[in-house]
This record gives structure tokens, sequence and C-alpha cells, in this order.
């Protein structure tokens, strides 16, 4: 993987990039559509390519337990298996894991859990981590960290703080042992929650030992954006400007745009299309649930800014009698347009940002963003 900076905005700290793999080139910042299966739920790859999506981002904890890992590398890789013309990513799984905390134990030597399908123990080091997500073959693999929810307190965060640090070493020795060469990257996660101080330990841990790129994880669980900010700006001052910054699980497009601010590269977050499984999309003119009964006879398009094919071609009315009805073609034209509103807020930002507007572009997205939400 090769991370170019193309531009960076004169008045902040954004900017504008390009990530080059085997399997093609995405700009950023970038969002990443999540396709937790090696899916993305209710499109296909050629409508999400139509979207403007250039990264699908898989999760190893599901790949590992269905289909497996062996049955990925047969088919030629994730990107091969689920047909997809375009980068790919996968994270550790810590988050699932760590999520079931009753079926869950934690070492240091790995995570033992339980699955979800059928019950049955696993044991999961840092480094059968790294060889499971090399058989997937994404083209960036996370390591493994400890998620924490929030609050959290001070001493629980440093000993989960030093726990990653210590796994990030032993999941960059794998890596570097399995000999995978330019094929494939590795990602360190900086954790910490949010204490500033926690937060720079693990920033400076994570660039001795030297990764690929970084990625910000342990926010947006709970705690104030204010503090998540905060807690991005800590990190992003100190990591290194060659190398890809990857905010982790933060989807609100305010939030991104906010980020961005403060030099955040790569996001991801199942929002987009979770929401529109809901009937929940994100417009120019505010979030539309077109399930209320107020759109039932509203014939225009769910966005009238939007060159999606559903905005170009269905109306709220019918997009809400599809739901009602319990039609498959709902979730489908729903996040379709999610998606592409996703993409869209992203060329936006690449674009002021390499214009010297993004300062500019930055309060008018505010004023108009918040003005649609207090109308809705």
């Amino acid at each position: 993987m090769e991370f170019e900076v193309l531009h960076i905005d004169k008045s902040m700290g954004a900017r504008r990039g390009l990530i080059r793999t085997e399997h093609g080139t995405a700009e950023t910042p970038a969002f990443m559509t999540v396709g937790t299966q090696g899916t993305v739920k209710a499109l296909s790859p050629r409508e999400l390519k139509e979207a403007g999506a250039e990264i699908v981002l898989g999760n190893t904890y599901h790949l590992y337990l269905r289909p497996g890992p062996d049955i990925v590398a047969e088919a030629g890789g994730l990107a091969a298996f689920m047909s997809w013309d375009g980068l790919t990513l996968t994270d550790s799984g810590g988050f699932q894991i760590f999520s079931m905390t009753d079926l869950t134990k934690i070492t240091q030597d790995g995570v033992t859990f339980r699955s979800h399908l059928d019950g049955s123990e696993h044991f999961l080091t840092p480094e059968k981590v790294v060889e499971i997500q090399a058989k997937i073959g994404a083209d960036i693999i996370m390591v493994l960290d400890e998620c924490t929810a929030y609050p959290l307190s001070y001493d629980k965060a440093r000993k989960s703080a030093e726990l990653t640090i210590g796994w990030a070493e032993r999941s960059r020795k794998a890596f570097n042992d399995l000999g995978l060469g330019p094929g494939q990257a590795i990602f360190g996660i900086i954790q910490g929650s949010t204490y500033e101080a926690l937060r720079k330990r693990c920033t400076d841990a994570l660039i001795e030992i030297e990764f690929d790129g970084y990625a910000i994880g342990g926010l947006s669980v709970g705690e104030p954006k204010s503090a998540m900010f905060e807690m991005v700006s800590v990190s992003t001052e100190l990591l290194p400007a060659d190398r890809p910054r990857y905010l982790m699980g933060v989807g609100f497009p305010e939030d991104i745009v906010e980020c961005v601010a403060r030099g955040v590269d790569m996001f991801d977050c199942v929002m987009p299309t979770r929401n529109a499984r809901n009937g929940s999309l994100f417009t120019s003119q505010g979030k539309v649930v077109v399930k209320n009964a107020m759109y039932a006879g509203d014939f225009s398009p769910i966005d009238p800014e939007c060159d999606c094919y559903t905005c170009k071609n269905f109306s709220r009315a019918y997009l809400r009698h599809l739901f009602n009805a319990g039609e498959l073609l709902a979730p489908n034209l729903a996040t379709l347009h999610n998606v592409t509103y996703y993409q869209r807020l992203m060329r936006e930002i690449r674009q002021a940002i390499s214009e010297d507007r993004f300062s500019e572009w930055r309060h008018a997205f505010h004023s108009k963003f918040e003005g649609a939400s207090q109308q809705d």
C-alpha cells in the first residue's frame, strides 16, 4: 500500500490524499461502506460501485466463523470472493468479541469467546488474527485491540491501553514474519478512552512500532462529542503526516466533517446502511424518516439534490408504500440512496480541500445541516 497526501487546506489541517493498492486506488478523505459478512446489506457490488464507493470494510470475526478464512482464500481473497472491484479493509473483530462480555475472557495471551452462531469456543491471539486476515486477503488489515466502553476509570483505561500496545507489537511481528510484502498493509489502533495522557502514550508507542497506517479507536461509544474531537486531535497532532489516519466507527455526517478538519483521512460506520433499512434517510434537507404518514402523498424525490437511481426514479410516497408493504425493494432503494449521499459528501469535502475553501465549506455545511435537522 502507498499513501500520498495530495493537498492540505491552507486554513486547516484537512488533507486530501490517495491510497494505492494492488486492487486499485481510493481517494481520501474516504468513507468506507461496511460489508460485515462480505456483502453490503441490500446492495450488489455493481450498485455499490455506481454509488461511488471505493473501499468496503469486512469483519474478521464474522468471516472467521462463516464461511471461514480458508474458503475466502481459496476464492482468491475477499475482493474476488464478493466480486468487488475495489479496495477492502478488514477490522480485527475485536469490537464484536468484546461486546459479548458474558461470552468473552481476555488475558495477555489473547481472547477466548463463544460463537454467537453455535456456542463453540474459540481462542484468538494477536498473531492468529493477523494470520486470519492474511488469508482473507484484505488490502488493509487491523491489529487486535481491546475495545473499551464509556465511562471508564483511568486505571482500567491504562491497563487496556497497555494491553493494546503489547498486542500491537505482537501483531506487527506476526505480519512481518508472514512476509506478506506490498500486497497487504497493517494498521495499529490507538486506544486510551478519553484520557489525553493515555492517548499520547498509545500513539507514541504505535509510531515507534511503525505501522502502514494508524486508526483511532474507542471513540463514539457514548462520550461527549467535545471529548471525541479532543481525543482525535491529540492523536492526529502526533501521527506521521505520510501515513493514513482512520477514525473507527464514526458516522454522523457532521462528525465526519469535524474530524476531517482535524486531519482524519478514513471513516467507517454502519449508520448509512442500518438507518436505510429502518427507513431513515440522509438528505441535503435533513433526515427523512420515509415510513412516516406525512409522506403518504409526497411524490417528490427523497432528496432533490441527489442524482442516485432512487432519487431520479422514485418518490417518497412510493418508498413509504414499499416499507409498509414489507417489500424487499424498500431497503435496496433506501440503502442505495444513503450510500450515495455519504459518497457525495466525501467528494464535496475533497473538492473543498483541493480549492483551499474547506473552512468556508465546513461553515456552510453545518449551517445547512443543522437548520434542516431542526426543521425535521
